[in-house]
């Protein structure tokens, strides 16, 4: 008889790593495991999950999807539930973008943004203009492409050979400020990089992909506003494509419906996923102005886009989609968004004076405490020690090494909210 096929879980290592606990079902913020117990997702399961697990809005709209068309390919067809989406999104994305296209990830419609970018400029006669530009810890996902335009890091030093180079400047990490000021008194110094290197090679340069106003993986790491408004306005100098990488900040996570709202900008590229169904359903969305749509639409057949996924349009994921995009319509999600930024707000003033702790943000329902360590990042000794502490205690936190961060679903209770910040607490004051 064979082995048992064993599952290779994501960002683990069978060897150092506790073995899966396993999920049974799931309700609202919480998850119950085969032994009994329960755990509160406050990171709403890698931070794609808005409604609460199993809310019956979207399982019935996936349902019902399912007993009409469950997938049918995209090339040279359309169905109703793809069009009711993009009718749905126009009510929400930025206004300038027009176009949308679907793939299956967040790290895909990075793919797709880029090459669009890319192909734009090629398709125009600009062939020079293929150079893409890339912020310091940023992270924008994990296959080829994406990986290029994502930071150096433990995720990709394996892949050295497979990455595309790209150019890479400052971030706006200002409790470790690139250029040695404060953000007191400075004026966003740290983009005089992006400055010099575009008056240098914009006419090479095709794009500036950003993660707007939060760098997620890197160590949820806040921008100013005056950041991103500033970016867009070098792009606009220098005839640069702005992407702006929304797969985790969308959909009211910063506040507002985007990022890019909160700062009043609107980018030439915009790629969306994990929030987009609910939590539900694998579905990524690259969205693009008429400025890049225009140069594929003409009769050189070679300036077709060739770019597809097998599940591109999912009938399924539109349908969880949309019913996704209903609840904000119909239910007081920016209220629930409202109370948990201001709880979230009120609990980062205490740990601010741990002298534990190194920073403290926030960006509206996410907060990030950044805890000092003498060996920062992502694979700090601290991360094992914390996550486990906070499973013992019934609660999912995934440390950025020695960032810890609460990302809750939206329906979670004051409670519950503060139990999660209650057990942070008691990590700090018991472990370090």
């Amino acid at each position: 008889m064979p082995a048992t096929l064993k599952i290779w879980h994501p960002f683990t290592n069978a060897a150092l790593d506790p073995a899966p606990l396993h999920v049974v079902r799931a309700e609202g913020v919480w998850l119950h495991l085969a032994d009994g117990h329960k755990i509160l997702d406050a990171i709403s399961s890698w931070w794609v999950n808005l409604h609460g697990h199993a809310n019956p809005r979207i399982a019935a709209a996936i349902a019902a999807q399912a007993q009409k068309l469950e997938h049918v390919i995209l090339a040279g067809f359309t169905h109703d539930a793809a069009e009711e989406l993009a009718e749905r999104l126009r009510k929400w994305a930025p206004p300038n973008l027009t176009h949308m296209f679907f793939s299956d990830d967040g790290s895909t419609a990075v793919e797709v943004a880029m090459k669009l970018a890319v192909q734009h400029f090629s398709n125009s006669g600009r062939l020079e203009k293929k150079e893409i530009v890339a912020l310091e810890h940023g992270y924008h996902g994990d296959t080829a492409g994406a990986m290029s335009a994502s930071d150096d890091s433990p995720f990709t030093e394996p892949f050295r050979s497979m990455r595309f180079p790209v150019h890479r400047v400052h971030s706006a990490y200002c409790y470790r400020c690139p250029v040695g000021l404060r953000r007191e008194s400075c004026h966003i110094e740290c983009l005089d990089q992006l400055a010099a290197l575009l008056e240098e090679r914009g006419e090479q340069i095709a794009a500036v992909i950003v993660e707007p106003l939060l760098q997620a993986a890197g160590g949820m790491i806040v921008h100013p506003v005056e950041f991103l408004q500033k970016v867009r306005k070098l792009c606009d100098a220098h005839d640069v494509l702005l992407i702006a990488d929304e797969v985790l900040t969308g959909f009211g996570r910063t506040g507002k419906m985007f990022a890019c709202d909160l700062a009043g900008v609107a980018p030439d590229l915009m790629c969306v996923s994990k929030g987009i169904t609910g939590g539900f359903m694998a579905m990524g969305v690259t969205l693009c102005d008429e400025y890049v749509a225009a140069a594929f639409n003409d009769d050189n057949r070679s300036h077709t886009f060739y770019h597809g996924h097998s599940y591109t349009g999912n009938a399924l994921a539109c349908a969880a989609a949309n019913a996704n995009l209903q609840i904000f319509d119909d239910e007081p999600v920016f209220d629930r968004i409202a109370n948990i930024a201001r709880i979230t707000s009120e609990r980062l003033l205490h740990f601010a004076a741990m002298p534990q702790v190194g920073d403290t943000r926030q960006i509206g329902t996410i907060g990030a405490i950044e805890l000092r360590a003498d060996d920062a990042g992502y694979l700090s000794a601290m991360r094992p020690k914390l996550y486990n502490f906070f499973l013992e205690r019934g609660v999912l936190l995934r440390p950025l090494g020695n960032v810890v961060y609460v990302l809750p679903p939206y329906v979670i209770s004051p409670e519950e909210l503060h139990r999660a910040y209650d057990v942070i607490q008691e990590a700090i004051e018991t472990l370090f």
